[in-house]
């Protein structure tokens, strides 16, 4: 495959709602989903299980929607990553995005690409760190939609990056970004603190390669700093499973505990803004870390549609295209 003919370049993501009356179809799609939340009494129950949280959780989740404009971001900043990265590719590549839980679907991706006489793809997950509840749910979605809907269509899949070394320079960029927002007297003082999405535990104990990614990366990004603390910790957990640990709440605890000078966190599994990073991070995180007296809370700017991060994807795409 080269570039040189017309090619699809198709980033995957997980959605968000598009408006407050979206949230509760949203949630059941993602609670539908037997890849990211299995139940042990099999697929039956999944669908009845899926409508009862979604409603029981809608409401508090559509406030949280609600502070950031009342829909997420993460549809605009995914489109402009792919629409940037496409435009670094050069002419013949066509910026496409299907998300995995809300519009646009796969299918919808793949009948444009059809339309539009696009032959072949390179197909680009936006989650570094491979996990099989997120990254393998959304190929799994897109390959079965591509054999009912463009069976004729050539790609090829990217699936992990977690170690990519544009990806860490850009990271670090915006670690050092970050630090400078401290002063200079206590700034090499600052702990890091990465904030990684949590998974349920059994994940981890079946293999799951994501906490091996997100800990290479986390590495990675510290290479490229003089030796500094550094602490990981996983947000968003819920439910009644096992997660993850360390929560990253309860880092931020134990960062006011030793009566560190502040933290800079670092959201290490999310590429862009969305409801993890402007709701979560930067209200109910930094409420938290004024509540137990931790001096200074900042973070790290996101990667967003931003050159450096557009060129490390461009760069990306072709030593993939380079070694297949």
């Amino acid at each position: 495959m080269n570039l040189n003919k017309p090619t699809g370049l198709v980033l995957l993501n997980m959605g968000g709602p598009d408006s407050l009356r979206a949230v509760r179809p949203f949630l059941y799609n993602l609670f539908s989903d037997r890849d990211l939340i299995q139940l042990p009494a099999g697929a039956l129950l999944q669908k009845p299980f899926a409508f009862i949280i979604s409603t029981l959780r809608a409401p508090k989740v559509r406030v949280n929607y609600a502070s950031i404009g009342g829909k997420t971001p993460l549809l605009e900043w995914t489109m402009k990553q792919a629409e940037g990265t496409a435009r670094e590719l050069g002419e013949q590549v066509k910026p496409f995005v299907a998300m995995r839980y809300w519009k646009p679907r796969a299918e919808e991706c793949l009948r444009r690409m059809k339309q539009d006489g696009i032959e072949q793809a390179v197909v680009l997950s936006m989650y570094p760190h491979y996990t099989s509840a997120t990254t393998g749910s959304s190929i799994k979605d897109f390959a079965t939609a591509a054999a009912r809907v463009y069976p004729e269509l050539k790609y090829t899949v990217i699936s992990e990056w977690y170690d990519w070394p544009a990806y860490l320079d850009v990271l670090a960029s915006r670690v050092r970004e970050g630090l400078e927002k401290f002063h200079e007297l206590v700034r090499d003082e600052i702990p890091i603190l990465f904030s990684a999405h949590a998974l349920p535990q059994k994940f981890i104990d079946d293999g799951d390669p994501y906490l091996d990614h997100v800990l290479a990366t986390v590495r990675g990004v510290m290479e490229r700093f003089e030796e500094r603390p550094w602490l990981l910790g996983f947000q968003s957990r819920s439910g009644p499973v096992q997660w993850m640990a360390p929560d990253t709440l309860d880092v931020l605890d134990q960062l006011g505990a030793e009566h560190a000078p502040g933290t800079l966190i670092v959201p290490i599994s999310f590429v862009s803004d969305h409801i993890e990073t402007l709701q979560e991070i930067d209200f109910e995180m930094r409420m938290h870390a004024e509540a137990i007296g931790l001096p200074r809370f900042e973070r790290a700017p996101s990667l967003n549609d931003s050159q450096d991060f557009l060129q490390a994807l461009a760069a990306l795409v072709r030593h993939h295209l380079e070694t297949i």
